[in-house]
Order: C-alpha cells, then structure tokens, then sequence
C-alpha cells in the first residue's frame, strides 16, 4: 500500500531548506509550463547532492510513494507534473546546480542535474568552448531535464540531440542505489550502453543528477540570416543548395509560416517585420566556422543569389551584428509563447524526412482545412533535421472547455497523415502525459512489451514518475 513518507524524515534528509511544503509556495512545482495540467503534492523536496537523492528515493521505495522529478518545468508534455490524486513527491533539482569539470583538452564538461543550460553554454564558453544544445528555454531548464526528454532544438543538423551531446551519466535507480557512469570517453565498447536507457525515458527508469557532456571548438565567425521562400518545397531545395556551398557549416536551418510571425509580431513586445514585405514562408539560417576571416559569408550570398535567379529565394536579410542576430532567433524562439497567449493551441511535434516534409504540409494542411473550416495553421521546425511543429487553432474552442481540450480529433487527423508519411509524432518534446494514448495507438504491440519489460525490471513497484510515457495495458 502507498503511503507518503513523513515530512520529518524527508527533512532530516533534504535539512529544512531543501523541502517545500506550504501550497503556496508549491504552485510552481504542480502546474506545467503551458498551464495546461495541475496535480497536487505533499511536498516538494529540493535535494543538494547526488547522495540527499539516493536517500530520498530509498525512502520512497520504502514507502511505495511515487517520484517526480522535475527540472526547470520548461516541458511540453505534462512530463514533469504530478498527478491531481496528490500522492507522489515532486523531486526538484534547482540546489543541484554546480559544474563540476571542465575538461578543456578532452573537450568534456561535468555538470550536476540541476544546472540551467545557458549556464552550461556560459561555462564553455569561458574556457573558449561550445556546448551546442540550444533551444528557446535555454536561460531557465535545466540539463536534466534536457537529458531525460532528449531535447533537440536549433543545432541539431550540425551537433545532434542531446542523445549525441551526452558522454556519460550519473543516475539514481528506484531502490536508491547509484549508477555512477560519469566518464568522458568517446569509445566504451564494455557491453550495453546504459545511459542510453535512460536519455530520453523522462524519470521513468531513473533519476539522472549528473551528466559528462561533449564541447566543441568555438565557432569565430557567424551569419544568421532571413530568407523568404516561395513555399516549403523551395526551402528543401535551398536547403541541399546551403549545404552543397557551405558544407557542415550549417547549424541551424527553420521554417517559418506566416502565422508564426504574425503571432509573435502580435504578442512579443519589441518584435518588429524583419522583411520590407510579408511572406508565406521564411527560413531562418544560421551558419558558423571555427576560423576566423574564411569564406563564409561569400559560398553564402553565392548560393542565396543562385537560388534566387532560380526563383527560390523572393527575398533575404543578413543580420549585421549580434543585436540584429538575436533580434531574428527572438522571432523564432517566441513563437510558443505567443501561440500560448493566443488561446487554445493543437500541438504537434513531429518529425519526417526532410524531403518529404512539403508534400506533408500541403496534405495536412489539405486535412485539417476539410475537417475544422477556418482553421489556423501555425507550422514552424527545425527543417533542417525533419522537426516540424505544426500546431493549429480550431475556431470556437478555447482553453476553459474541456471537450476541446480533448484534442483527440485533431490528433487523429495530423498523426494519421506522419504515420502515412513514416514519420514520428513525438520528435523532441517527448511523451509525457499527452501523448501516452498516441503511443498506444501508434507503436507496435512487440515495442510496447518491450519498454513495459524495461520499466519492470528497474521500477517494479512503478514509483518512478508514474503515470507518464508508457501507457497502461488498456492503452490510456
């Protein structure tokens, strides 16, 4: 039977200033970044150190009370938020926020669990170094959070997900006991790779409160860039034309609709039109090289002006310093905040082949428009590596009527269409509690035994973030 663990003896772990228990003061922790899901928690306990957790999810364990960890609650899922039944702890890791190493030579830095990525990229940076993994919340999650999702964001073309970023991991298993894999090796052919068991399963195996994470050499010369296309078959097509005259120099590659733009002009303060005149579609490109003074800038402007005589390209701006830079990504990276202002929002995050994401759009685009007239289209993504969201407005729902927060219509009929295209409807922001039901429906019955036998033999007494990703036997 699950009971919660006394408050003094979480107390006599965690020491008064590592345990929240006032309502008050919990609110933060039991409602996701998109106020989309509220639980409720007996306490939220906030440990310092890798063995406070071991000792906290022993208790647990002792208990039967389930665990939530939490980082920065930057999800888009529900992933880190307690049930409304009330009986699960939120573990938080804002305490454990320390860089342990920096290992310049072997390009490895060492962090704790809690530590907010812009801290992470700040700390590589002082020792001239990139750490890569960027996304738009990057000044408030937290790398553990980014690990057990598997974050993606912009760079992804050119360094690959989280997944790929992650040497080694330190993790806390549901019995209490700790791995202790932080190694900064590149080749580790010692059996099964057991961190990746854990990247990506979202606090459903484990607790991750460390990681080895790999740096690259510093980028010294950088061009972002607005581009107008005439639809999304010609950014594929500017796309392989970048890539043919500037080789891995890409980094980032976006698509923008109009809509995107139009929400963020409407909602952002300080956002102004970055093009002398509206279009359909954008891309935002960004390119970097690690020496200083090299041909950059001409292999791009080459390849824009060729494509543009081609008529891919109706128009283009170059950033000319880093204000401008970041006021361009501030249009993309604000576009979910935005759409949350907007009202009730279908999301999709979704990925396909980069060559077949146009005849995508146009064929859901087509789908949703027969079966919600007046519906608004807001698609945006990493194009670059397949990762599109195309999320949509459906006219007459709204946020405080339950029905239509059920978004099962509106799923069926964008999923159905990538699964139709051998795509995935989870690309970056994971499973969490939304899409347990997409998992069901979508996986096969071989896949789901699988992960189900995954999670019984680490978590047999189910108390690791219950009731996310896997769904029950039913399929709910």
């Amino acid at each position: 039977m699950t009971t919660q663990p006394p408050v003094e003896r979480l107390a006599a772990i965690v020491g008064t200033q590592g345990l929240i228990t006032d309502a008050r003061d919990m609110e933060p922790y039991v409602v996701d970044w998109r106020r989309y899901y509220r639980g409720r928690t007996s306490a939220v306990v906030r440990p310092a150190s890798t063995e406070e957790v071991a000792a906290v999810v022993q208790l647990c364990a002792e208990t039967g009370t389930g665990i939530v960890p939490q980082g920065g609650n930057t999800g888009m899922c529900g992933g880190a938020t307690p049930s409304a039944a009330g009986n699960e702890i939120v573990l938080a890791f804002g305490r454990m926020n320390r860089v342990l190493e920096l290992d310049a030579l072997n390009n490895t830095i060492t962090v704790e669990a809690g530590c907010i990525l812009a801290n992470i990229q700040q700390a590589a940076a002082a020792a001239d170094r990139l750490f890569p993994l960027s996304l738009g919340a990057e000044g408030s999650c937290q790398i553990g959070g980014n690990l057990a999702t598997n974050a993606g964001g912009i760079n992804v073309l050119r360094y690959g997900n989280t997944r790929d970023l992650a040497l080694g991991l330190e993790v806390v298993l549901p019995d209490g006991r700790v791995w202790n894999g932080l190694k900064g090796l590149r080749k580790d052919n010692t059996g099964y790779d057991l961190k990746d068991l854990f990247i990506g399963s979202e606090g459903t195996l484990g607790v991750i409160t460390g990681a080895v994470l790999k740096l690259y050499p510093r980028p010294r010369t950088r061009l972002t860039a607005l581009i107008a296309v005439a639809n999304p078959a010609a950014a594929v097509q500017l796309l392989a034309r970048l890539r043919g005259a500037c080789g891995e120099r890409i980094s980032a590659f976006e698509i923008l609709s109009r809509l995107c733009l139009e929400l963020v002009l409407k909602h952002i303060p300080g956002t102004r039109e970055p093009l002398p005149q509206p279009h359909l579609w954008q891309v935002l490109v960004e390119l970097a090289d690690t020496t200083a003074g090299g041909s950059l800038r001409d292999d791009f402007e080459r390849a824009v002006a060729e494509a543009g005589e081609e008529g891919l390209v109706r128009d283009a701006v170059i950033a000319q310093s880093t204000a401008q830079a970041q006021a361009l990504w501030r249009m993309r990276e604000t576009i979910p905040e935005a759409s949350r202002d907007e009202g009730l929002l279908y999301r999709h995050d979704i990925s396909l082949t980069v060559s077949g994401i146009p005849e995508f759009i146009a064929t859901a685009s087509a789908a949703l428009e027969r079966s919600f007239p007046g519906v608004r289209i807001i698609c945006f993504g990493h194009l670059g590596d397949g990762n599109l969201h195309f999320n949509c407005f459906v006219p007459g729902r709204n946020k405080d009527d339950p029905a239509a927060r059920d978004a099962s219509d509106v799923n069926r009929v964008v999923l159905d269409i990538v699964h139709q295209f051998g795509g995935s409807f989870s690309a970056e922001h994971g499973i969490g509690q939304t899409k347990r039901g997409e998992l069901a429906y979508y996986k096969s019955a071989l896949e789901l035994d699988t992960m189900r036998a995954l999670k019984r033999t680490f978590d047999p007494r189910n108390i690791m973030n219950p009731g996310k990703v896997l769904p029950s036997e039913s399929g709910k």
